[in-house]
């Protein structure tokens, strides 16, 4: 799963990515203050231009106050702005009055709704900066009071809601102006800071990939050097990536070596005791023409001497195969039918394990291979001896041929007992014994290594092994190229 995250490498503004969680962020740090901002300045602005409205008004209601009169039809008092208002009430004369400065600068007759409310501020001593709110827009209005007449000036709030419209229009675009920029330049400044991250997983990845548990191992790749500067937080992981990689490359040439070692060790003891082992086997089956003549306890231990050699001899070969395989084998090549190999192990198989039910599915046409004749008959008789030696007397073991896709596909089946769940991640590594997991009969202990060289041979060949087992079915698929 991890190899598989790794591989999928996401984009810098992928979901979940550091990069979009930044821009996000930084986009709404950026939006908040912009609004915030504009909130202030808009309320400041707001208080001016009300503040200066204010002037202006107490300017005509001194002027008025000083001797306050009821306004002519034809000609407005001095300083009243178009579409201002002037309602004088008096209340010893019981008349009232209304009128409104027009674009000629003439006072007209207010209209009935706008006299309404003005009386209606004039009766109940309305504060000054009220707001009214009149049929022909919004007005600030003040109230005089002189003796029995009482006087209102209002003046129209039409130029300030223009001003303060504008504002809230300029502030708006602004303020998207100002997250639209900030994503843009966050982008493109997330975009160049975690480069280095992509490069350092890049380099994390590609050695992932790479097989390090046998052979000779090359961890050639590095983060490059301009993503490793100490100075910033980035490059440390990259220079620590790198000096990691220098470690587990030393790590991996000392083990490389050491195993060499070992495998020349293992070959040369593995050829140097075929010999002996032979005399002994000789030695031993030259007995037998006089075992009859020997005690019991003598003929007991020759015949004991015979087999553990004849095992001892299994066990070598079997080694020294391993470590040849090990050093990467000169395969003798050449065009093999698959299904002439498996038949032929399988009828061998008969022979060796009369007990049990054996059957052989091959498909019509040839399945050819391009291998060797030899390794792979071996590859197929030691998983019909595994089959044979792990299960009762009885278990079928059916031998299956057949193509998928580029690959041969050899698989031997058997509805034995199945391999014990802890040991099967384990089958075909050395020295792995399954006995405790599948019944085995009495041709003595096993070596372990069948299936390490079924494993072995078949990666020689570019193929590879599985295995799957239940209890009541073990299946082993061999995989093989195709010729071709």
């Amino acid at each position: 799963m991890a190899l598989l995250l790794l591989e999928k490498t996401p984009s810098t503004m992928g979901r979940g990515t550091l990069g979009r969680h930044l821009v996000v962020r930084v986009a709404v740090i950026v939006a908040v203050t912009s609004v915030l901002l504009s909130a202030v300045a808009f309320g400041a602005t707001s208080a001016f231009l009300t503040q200066r409205l204010d002037e202006e008004l107490s300017q005509i209601v001194g002027r008025q106050g000083r001797e306050p009169t009821r306004p002519s039809t034809n000609r407005g008092p001095a300083g009243l702005p178009v579409g201002g208002i002037i309602v004088t009430v008096d209340v010893g004369a019981g008349t009232v009055s209304c009128a409104m400065l027009n674009d000629y600068n003439s006072l007209v007759a207010c209209a009935d709704a706008d006299l309404e409310h003005l009386v209606e501020a004039a009766e109940n001593r309305s504060r000054r900066n009220v707001a009214l709110g009149l049929t022909g827009g919004r007005y600030r209005a003040v109230v005089i009071q002189s003796g029995p007449v009482t006087q209102v000036v209002a003046i129209p709030l039409s130029g300030l809601d223009r001003i303060v419209s504008q504002m809230m229009i300029a502030l708006l675009l602004s303020t998207l102006g100002a997250v639209a920029a900030a994503v843009v330049v966050t982008r493109y400044v997330v975009a160049r800071s975690v480069r280095p991250l992509h490069e350092v997983a890049n380099v994390a990845a590609e050695v992932s990939r790479r097989e390090l548990d046998r052979g000779e191992v090359e961890l050639d790749l590095r983060v490059p050097a301009e993503s490793t500067a100490t100075t910033t937080e980035v490059g440390r992981v990259g220079a620590a990536l790198n000096y990691m990689l220098d470690n587990v490359e030393s790590a991996l040439a000392a083990r490389q070596a050491s195993e060499m070692k070992v495998r020349q060790f293992v070959a040369d003891a593995s050829h140097e005791l075929r010999n002996p082992l032979a005399a002994i086997r000789g030695y031993a089956e030259l007995t037998r023409r006089g075992r009859a003549d020997l005690p019991p306890d003598a003929q007991f231990a020759m015949g004991r001497i015979e087999a553990e050699s004849e095992r001892m001899s299994r066990l070598v070969e079997d080694l020294l195969l391993l470590a040849r395989l090990d050093s990467g084998p000169a395969l003798n090549h050449a065009d093999v039918d698959v299904t002439d190999v498996v038949v032929n192990a399988v009828a061998d198989a008969q022979v060796a394990g009369p007990h049990h039910d054996w059957s052989v599915v091959v498909p019509d046409g040839d399945v050819v291979v391009s291998g060797d004749r030899f390794r792979l008959h071996q590859v197929v008789a030691n998983l019909l001896a595994n089959a044979r030696t792990h299960t009762p007397a009885g278990t079928s073991v059916v031998a299956t041929v057949g193509v998928d896709g580029i690959f041969a596909v050899i698989t031997v089946t058997d509805d034995g007992p199945g391999i014990a769940p802890e040991i099967l991640p384990r089958v075909f590594e050395r020295f792995v014994r399954a006995d405790a997991s599948r019944a085995r009969k009495s041709q003595g202990p096993s070596t372990g290594l069948g299936l390490s060289i079924v494993a072995a041979v078949v990666a020689a060949h570019g193929g590879r092994v599985e295995v799957e087992s239940v209890p009541g079915r073990t299946a082993f698929t061999v995989r093989l190229p195709l010729k071709g």
